[in-house]
């Protein structure tokens, strides 16, 4: 006989027992706590001269490996027999990465990369908060209009910082005298700070200049800018609508795992859309106007016949 029961649906009471635990607000709570108590130790370790609280410390970093270790465990056996689920998911692997890095050889006593993965540990604060996990995934599906986004201001402070170097480099050497001090003097410029004092020099040196700065700012700093605030917007609003679909999506692909996938939240925000869209063309074609009363439909008992 096998040390585990085996339910009929596959699935152990040692798996449904530790999803339990998973799901639970306490556990989270408990998690969150260590974390950010990790965190605190972190802070604490900077100031030197410790005394008698460095090997304290030291004893709640262990404390702090062990937690986190547990709660790994925890949440691959919540898997059962499918254990590679756990991995199909991104913060998972990201925080299976993080707490297994404490284990490599190389990371051990007090090295700089040891360092680096334990602050990494505050990152997985991010996967407790939806409001979180809602701006990261925004940031991440935003990465191809910010790249073309780059391309395009890169060009543009090129020209500019060429254009700054014809017309500035003999008067002013120090700010506009090579290419790089000239793609320099427009990278602090985007924050308008100088502003003035370039506009100063530009108008005693002639008052054509007055336009070159007029034109950089209305560009980079407006136009370019608020594409690129317009890109993030949209990134934002999407990842959000994927997040409020996340428990209502069906599971549509054949893994049959019943996890709604990011496929998944698409195709069900997708058709959401979709609805809506037919609804407002409904409503135009019959004229109803919702927020109107006079124009709403009486609703008529099935069983009173009309007139009654």
């Amino acid at each position: 006989m096998s040390g585990v029961t085996t339910r009929a649906d596959g699935r152990s009471r040692l798996a449904d027992r530790c999803g339990r635990i998973a799901r639970s607000r306490p556990f989270e709570i408990a998690i969150v706590v260590v974390i950010i108590a990790n965190g605190v130790v972190l802070g604490v370790e900077t100031y030197p001269h410790l005394g008698v609280a460095g090997p304290i410390l030291h004893g709640l970093e262990w404390c702090f490996r062990i937690a986190f270790v547990a709660e790994i465990v925890i949440r691959l056996l919540a898997y059962g027999r499918r254990p590679q689920d756990f991995f199909r998911h991104g913060w998972n692997v990201f925080d299976f990465v993080v707490i297994s890095a404490i284990f490599l050889p190389g990371l051990h006593g007090d090295s700089a990369l040891l360092r680096v993965v334990r602050v990494a540990r505050m990152v997985r604060l991010v996967r407790f908060s939806p409001g979180l996990r809602t701006i990261v995934a925004a940031l991440w599906r935003s990465l191809p209009g910010v790249g073309g986004f780059l391309a395009l201001a890169v060009v543009t402070l090129y020209v500019y910082g060429m254009a700054g170097w014809l017309i500035f480099a003999d008067a002013y050497p120090e700010q506009y005298g090579d290419i790089g001090r000239s793609l320099l003097t427009l990278f602090v410029l985007l924050s308008l700070e100088t502003l003035p004092d370039l506009i100063e020099q530009g108008m005693a040196l002639s008052p054509w200049t007055l336009l070159y700065y007029v034109s950089y700012v209305l560009i980079t700093v407006n136009l370019l800018l608020n594409i690129l605030i317009a890109v993030i917007v949209n990134s934002m609003e999407e990842a959000r609508r994927l997040e409020m679909t996340e428990r209502l999506a069906p599971d549509y692909d054949e893994d049959g795992d019943g996890v709604p996938d990011e496929v998944d939240r698409i195709a069900i925000s997708q058709r959401l859309d979709d609805l809506r869209a037919v609804v407002a063309e409904l409503e135009r074609e019959l004229r109803i106007d919702r927020d109107d009363p006079h124009t709403r439909v009486p609703h008529r008992h099935p069983d009173r016949p009309e007139g009654h």
